[in-house]
């Protein structure tokens, strides 16, 4: 069953859409939030926010780590070894980066 041209324009168009409207709201969250950090030093009234990069890397490693290695496991049982095969080797090793600097900056503090 073939598909009609209008059906393959839709197709094609419908992601190309979603990403410009999602770069579009990303660049003005930047943009206005940038404004409001110049507006605030301004005032005088602007404090920089804690960011716990231990806590981050310790939450981003296991998420990675858990999708990574679910993704390796499918992936390699759908596809066998292939390239596709990286969709679950990526973000695996890059959890397993970020833990790893959570464990050495976590062993850091306790010296």
């Amino acid at each position: 069953m073939e598909r009609s041209s209008a059906a393959q324009l839709l197709i094609a168009i419908v992601p190309i859409c979603g990403i410009v409207m999602s770069a579009v709201v990303v660049f003005f969250y930047l943009l206005w939030n940038h404004r409001r950090k110049v507006l605030l030093i301004k005032a005088g009234q602007f404090q920089k926010g804690d960011f716990d990069l231990l806590a981050f890397s310790l939450l981003a490693g296991l998420l990675l780590s858990s999708v990574g290695l679910g993704l390796t496991i499918l992936l390699g049982l759908m596809i066998g070894r292939s390239y596709g095969l990286l969709g679950g080797i990526i973000p695996l090793t890059t959890g397993v980066g970020l833990l790893a600097y959570y464990v050495i900056k976590r062993g850091d503090r306790r010296s």
